[in-house]
C-alpha cells in the first residue's frame, strides 16, 4: 500500500500509540450577522463638550473591546440554555465646527442580544485545582456549559446627530470597570446632544462542553527547511554549523 502524504506532499506520520485526552466538545453552535440600528454612543466628556458646538459630526470606525456572557439554563427544556451578550465598543470619529480642524471623538456603544442552544445534559460538577477562586454564585452553575464568542469588529454603517430623546437605546448601560478603564475619561451619561450609530456585526456563538477521548498519537513533524537561505562563508563559524545534522531526536520527549 503506498505511504499516504500530508498536504505539504510528505509522508504521513505513523500512530505511535493511543493516548487519553482532555479537550472540549461543541454541543451546538451558531453564526450571525446582526444589523444594529441605532446604537447610542456615550461619548467622553471633552467629545461631548466638541459635539456640543459642532455643525456636524460622523462616527469612522468601531472596535469591540469586550463581549459579555451570560449562560442560563432554560425551564421546563432540558439541554437547552440562552446565551445573553453584551457587545461594548469603542466608536471613534470626527466633529467639524466649520472653523477649525475637525474635533475627535471617542465614546463607547453598547449592544445586547440573546441566543438559544443545545448545550448537553450533564449532572457532574467540575472543580480544578486551576481554578480555586470561588466567584459569586460559581459553586451552583459548574454543571453550565461554557459559552464562546468570536467575533471580529463590526462594519460602521451609518451615523448621525440628535439631541437628547427617550428610547430603548437611551437606557444607561451598566459597564465593567475594566471596559470603562480603557477610556482615558469617563463617559456622559446624560443630557447634551447625541451621537447615534448602525452598526454590522459578524459573529459566532457556541456551548462547549469539557470531555475525554482517546486519540492516536503520531510522530512530530519535523520543518524541512532551514529558516535562513543564506549558507555562510567558508571562513565563518556558521558555515561549519550549516553542515551539523539536525538533532531530530532530541524533539522527540521519550526517546533518548
Amino acid at each position: 500500500m503506498p505511504d499516504q502524504a500530508n498536504s505539504a506532499g510528505r509522508p504521513a506520520a505513523e500512530a505511535r500509540e493511543t493516548v487519553r485526552i482532555h479537550t472540549k466538545r461543541i454541543e451546538d453552535a451558531c453564526i450571525d450577522k446582526d444589523c444594529v440600528e441605532d446604537l447610542r454612543v456615550w461619548l467622553t466628556q471633552s467629545s461631548q463638550t466638541a459635539l456640543e458646538s459642532a455643525v456636524n459630526a460622523r462616527a469612522r470606525s468601531a472596535e469591540l473591546l469586550h463581549v459579555y456572557i451570560d449562560v442560563e439554563p432554560i425551564a421546563y427544556n432540558p439541554g437547552r440554555f440562552t446565551a445573553d451578550l453584551t457587545f461594548f465598543y469603542r466608536i471613534t470619529g470626527e466633529a467639524a465646527t466649520g472653523i477649525t480642524r475637525p474635533a475627535a471623538l471617542e465614546g463607547l456603544a453598547v449592544f445586547s442580544k440573546r441566543v438559544v442552544l443545545y448545550g448537553g445534559r450533564n449532572q457532574t460538577k467540575v472543580f480544578s485545582s486551576t481554578d480555586n477562586a470561588l466567584m459569586p454564585d460559581a459553586l451552583y452553575r459548574t454543571h453550565v456549559p461554557d459559552c464562546v464568542v468570536e467575533a471580529v469588529d463590526p462594519m460602521v454603517l451609518s451615523s448621525r446627530v440628535g439631541e437628547a430623546q427617550e428610547g430603548p437605546g437611551s437606557v444607561i448601560p451598566e459597564i465593567p470597570q475594566a471596559v470603562r478603564a480603557l477610556f482615558p475619561e469617563e463617559p456622559v451619561l446624560s443630557g447634551g446632544r447625541q451621537l447615534w450609530v448602525s452598526l454590522g456585526q459578524f459573529s459566532t456563538v457556541r456551548l462547549e462542553r469539557s470531555t475525554q477521548l482517546l486519540v492516536p498519537a503520531l510522530a512530530q513533524p519535523m520543518p524541512d527547511r532551514s529558516c535562513t537561505d543564506d549558507p555562510g562563508t567558508p571562513d565563518e563559524p556558521c558555515d561549519l554549523f550549516a553542515r551539523v545534522d539536525f538533532p531530530t531526536q532530541a524533539f522527540y520527549p521519550g526517546n533518548q
